[in-house]
């Protein structure tokens, strides 16, 4: 064994050479030949790292920094102690997920980030691109927007609960609960419902939106098997009266209600939405706005978008997008919405129901454009991580739209989605990206794609 290697209680510890950013959030080490993907590092570095998943036989290990022997100048204090590696492992556990950036500085964790991007797509798609990451949020003092201290943004978050019926988030990769007394990452609506404070036993999980806009919050909970009603009303009595509260059984779909109601109103560009306690919504307070503004910024620019326009929003959700494309294409044009989750795609329907020019259709986006062919002048696509993939690009493409606006949260999928987009005959035209997501290595991208020539 080598002198630089030194086995504890804990598991095995390393002193690597961090290398470069990987899309995951993690960089890329080596030790002995081996890759060694390493959480809490930053590119430069040479840190001891603690293995967290080390099979002998497996082609890579994983691992998190322990201590930093040699500091990168990016390298800032963590601003949560409980999602600090060192720290964390100082103290026999691991830290939580969720903020695997917060010990690098916003700057450089948008530099990072558009690595990763370019990264991806160059290897899948054979783009040569090196986009900026665009801070989103309040500036500091000066000419820059830099997003701030990039805290306080989160309007929904997602919590564990531990045996002894605290909150929690899990450990990376991990089914590990640790509990929290704050969540940083947060917007204040979400922290003053001191959900640390509650006997949160026989419920599972927790989930809470609390809209930028300021209206009611909800605060879904996920009980165990066997969970009795007078269990949830003492866990209701705990909670402040103004605040919705639901069960939610993530098998079934099901929510019900216990106070309040079972879903929130957010607002974004000019419009008021009613969003199902399940449903899907941009998470960052700021990426409403930010996205509507891009996508129709696109669209409009190109001579896309404009009064008589057919266009579609596909994988819709509650119509973040589809409203303001009723607006721009009026009366005279017309707006499809596609959107597969039945209790999202009813929401879109009671935020829409103003707007004659918009058809509404619940269903998988492959199986509607099959049934339904049509041309048109614009399409949007926002599809969930996974991305579109080819067989929905094959369709878009055949459907001879003059521009398609795609948003995507994950650079891999979204890259190869690019690819595919090539292949058939079509170019990337315009893109954007932001970062909506500080402290964590997630990205959000708005691209423009348009028919090659």
């Amino acid at each position: 064994m080598s002198p630089d290697t030194q086995t504890t209680s804990t598991g095995l510890e390393l002193v690597v050479d961090v290398g470069p950013v990987a899309h995951g959030g993690h960089c890329v080490a080596r030790h002995e030949g081996r890759v060694v993907f390493v959480r809490h590092g930053i590119p430069g570095e040479r840190v001891r790292v603690r293995l967290t998943d080390a099979e002998e036989k497996a082609k890579f290990w994983r691992a998190d920094v322990v201590e930093v022997l040699d500091a990168s100048p990016d390298r800032v204090p963590h601003f949560w102690r409980t999602a600090d590696s060192a720290s964390s492992w100082a103290h026999g556990r691991p830290p939580v997920g969720g903020a695997e950036l917060g010990h690098v500085s916003l700057r450089r964790q948008r530099s990072l980030k558009s690595e990763v991007l370019a990264e991806q797509l160059k290897r899948l798609a054979a783009v040569e691109l090196s986009p900026d990451v665009e801070a989103v949020g309040p500036a500091n003092a000066g000419e820059t927007d830099d997003g701030g201290s990039g805290l306080g943004w989160r309007t929904r978050a997602s919590f564990g609960v531990t045996q002894s019926g605290r909150l929690g988030m899990h450990a990376h990769r991990s089914d590990q609960v640790i509990p929290v007394q704050e969540m940083p990452l947060a917007v204040d609506g979400i922290n003053a419902l001191r959900l640390w404070d509650v006997d949160l036993q026989g419920i599972e999980r927790v989930e809470v939106a609390a809209p930028a806009n300021g209206s009611r919050p909800l605060v879904l909970l996920a009980p165990a098997p066997g969970t009795r009603a007078k269990r949830l009303n003492s866990i209701l009595s705990q909670l402040p009266a103004d605040v919705s509260v639901a069960s939610y059984d993530p098998l079934k779909n099901e929510t019900l209600q216990l106070r309040g109601r079972t879903w929130v109103q957010e607002s974004a560009a000019g419009h008021d939405y009613r969003v199902t306690g399940a449903g899907f919504w941009q998470i960052h307070r700021d990426a409403p706005e930010t996205l509507v503004g891009a996508v129709t910024g696109f669209l409009h620019d190109g001579g896309f978008l404009e009064p008589g326009a057919a266009v579609a929003d596909l994988y819709a959700g509650a119509g973040l997008f589809t409203a303001p494309l009723a607006d721009a294409v009026g009366e005279t044009g017309s707006v499809l919405s596609v959107e597969g989750a039945p209790g999202t795609s009813r929401d879109a329907r009671k935020n829409l129901h103003g707007s004659p020019q918009v058809e509404i259709v619940q269903g998988k986006v492959e199986r509607v454009l099959r049934q339904r062919p049509r041309q048109f002048d614009a399409l949007i696509l926002d599809p969930p991580r996974a991305g579109a993939g080819k067989a929905v690009v094959s369709q878009l493409i055949d459907s001879k739209p003059r521009a398609i606006a795609y948003v995507s949260c994950d650079p891999s999928s979204f890259a190869r989605d690019i690819g595919y987009f090539q292949q058939g005959g079509w170019q990337l035209a315009g893109l954007r990206a932001f970062d909506l997501y500080p402290h964590t290595h997630h990205l959000e991208t708005v691209a423009l794609l348009t028919p090659r020539g």
